[in-house]
């Protein structure tokens, strides 16, 4: 989710990290994976299968049904990694996470170091972030399959990746996808004003390989940032896609740049535009967000952001079953 970092700070106020108190409609559990020679120690959250009834659960803004360190119901289940966006929280996409983990899955997303409503040292304008963004995400997986308290439930050839903004970003290059510094994004960057362009212009990117992760069997892009994805970025590419762009796009997310890469994308994928949808419209408000910060959370006249979202879970939940779950189940 592309914000401002006065947005962010008040996400961070209102509750959307307040990860030792959540909880959701499925169980949902508080990860902390140590530091190591790949990355600082990061901070995620765990939606999964639950068998116990729902309670109410207050944490900020929020009261959400759910039963906190609930037992996991299950075996040999599914995995999605997610990955939020500019300054955003592993709380941005809860509802599909819930969503998931009602039908079967084990979710897991975390809070990037650097680029998180509570750490936005290097959120605007720091290339560093785009590389060490997919590093997390691999990082977490294999926390997940081999320390965390789920290990042994997880399917290890059921592995999917969810991402929105630049957590689609991130999936693209997880994916096998090299961002075209020289090339795409200065070409971009010519005529955008966006904070990141500075060290672009200046030949000041990235230069050390990125990481991908073959694990990876499905991924759902939700309006990513593309800019600095060429055809030949997207070439190695093989796992199945289910791309979503909003028709007016913001935060630096325009349709035109994802109509391209859809067209550039070397595998037969599930491309959905949003009509009179924005940037902002795969998020859903707390009220609290909706009084304080009302631009972010208003929609087009017409566009209805929670009937949306049901169909929008629905079709998320359609995909990765596809692709993650044998027929058999």
């Amino acid at each position: 989710m592309h914000a401002s970092n006065q947005v962010c700070r008040f996400l961070a106020a209102i509750g959307f990290c307040l990860a030792a108190t959540l909880a959701q409609a499925a169980g949902l559990r508080s990860i902390d994976i140590p530091a190591d020679a790949d990355g600082p120690a990061i901070h995620g959250m765990i939606w999964y299968p639950c068998a116990e009834t729902p309670g109410e659960i207050h944490a900020g803004a929020f009261i959400l049904p759910g039963v906190k360190d609930c037992p996991l119901a299950g075996d040999h289940l599914p995995l999605i990694a997610a990955s939020h966006g500019q300054g955003g929280t592993f709380f941005v996409n809860h509802d599909t996470a819930e969503t998931l983990a009602d039908n079967g899955f084990i979710v897991a997303a975390i809070n990037h170091p650097g680029d998180t409503a509570r750490d936005l040292s290097r959120s605007s304008g720091d290339l560093s972030v785009f590389v060490e963004r997919p590093t997390d995400i691999k990082r977490l997986i294999d926390f997940m399959i081999s320390a965390s308290p789920f290990a042994a439930k997880i399917g290890q050839d059921r592995i999917g990746f969810f991402g929105y903004s630049r957590g689609g970003y991130t999936g693209l290059v997880l994916l096998g996808a090299n961002p075209d510094w020289a090339g795409a994004a200065t070409s971009y960057c010519r005529q955008s004003q966006l904070p990141l362009c500075k060290e672009i212009l200046g030949g000041k990117y990235p230069s050390q390989p990125l990481t991908h992760d073959p694990r990876i069997k499905a991924a759902v892009l939700v309006d990513p940032l593309v800019i600095f994805f060429s055809a030949e970025s997207l070439a190695p590419l093989k796992a199945p896609v289910q791309l979503w762009a909003s028709e007016h796009g913001g935060y630096g997310v325009l349709l035109h740049d994802i109509a391209a890469a859809d067209a550039n994308l070397p595998v037969a994928h599930d491309y959905r535009v949003v009509s009179n949808a924005g940037h902002m419209a795969f998020f859903l408000c707390p009220p609290a967000l909706v009084e304080a910060r009302s631009e972010l959370c208003v929609d087009a006249p017409g566009f209805d952001r929670a009937a949306f979202h049901a169909e929008f879970n629905a079709d998320v939940l359609a995909f990765f079953r596809k692709w993650l779950v044998r027929p058999a189940e």
